[in-house]
């Protein structure tokens, strides 16, 4: 699920018949729940504004999303070896980093 930017997973509680979600991806605590689709969509809605507004009223920066993309610099001679990696690899120099960078902290490919 996705709002404004945030993202959620949700699960279904077979024992309650209720979805409950929460936002991935920032500090905060933000969680929401709903007993149908429709409901569990306007709970995450909610929730997101709610949180915006808290933030507001506190006078501190929400947490936001990260946006997926990553200025990453190093040397010219680490660039070229990482780009031929890369490329004997068949995989563009983006591809590549972003594997490498899942296998480091034990992520799967997304």
């Amino acid at each position: 699920m996705e709002y404004r930017g945030y993202k959620a997973t949700v699960t279904f509680d077979d024992d309650l018949d209720i979805f409950h979600g929460a936002v991935i991806g920032t500090s905060s605590v933000i969680s929401f729940e709903g007993e149908s689709v429709e409901e569990l969509r306007e709970a995450f809605a909610g929730a997101v504004e709610e949180y915006l507004a808290f933030c507001e009223e506190e006078g501190v920066a929400p947490d936001k999303p990260f946006s997926g993309n990553v200025a990453l610099r190093m040397s010219p001679d680490l660039h070229r070896a990482a780009t031929q990696t890369a490329q004997v690899e068949g995989k563009s120099l983006n591809a590549w980093l972003a594997e490498k960078v899942a296998e480091a902290v034990g992520a799967g490919p997304k």
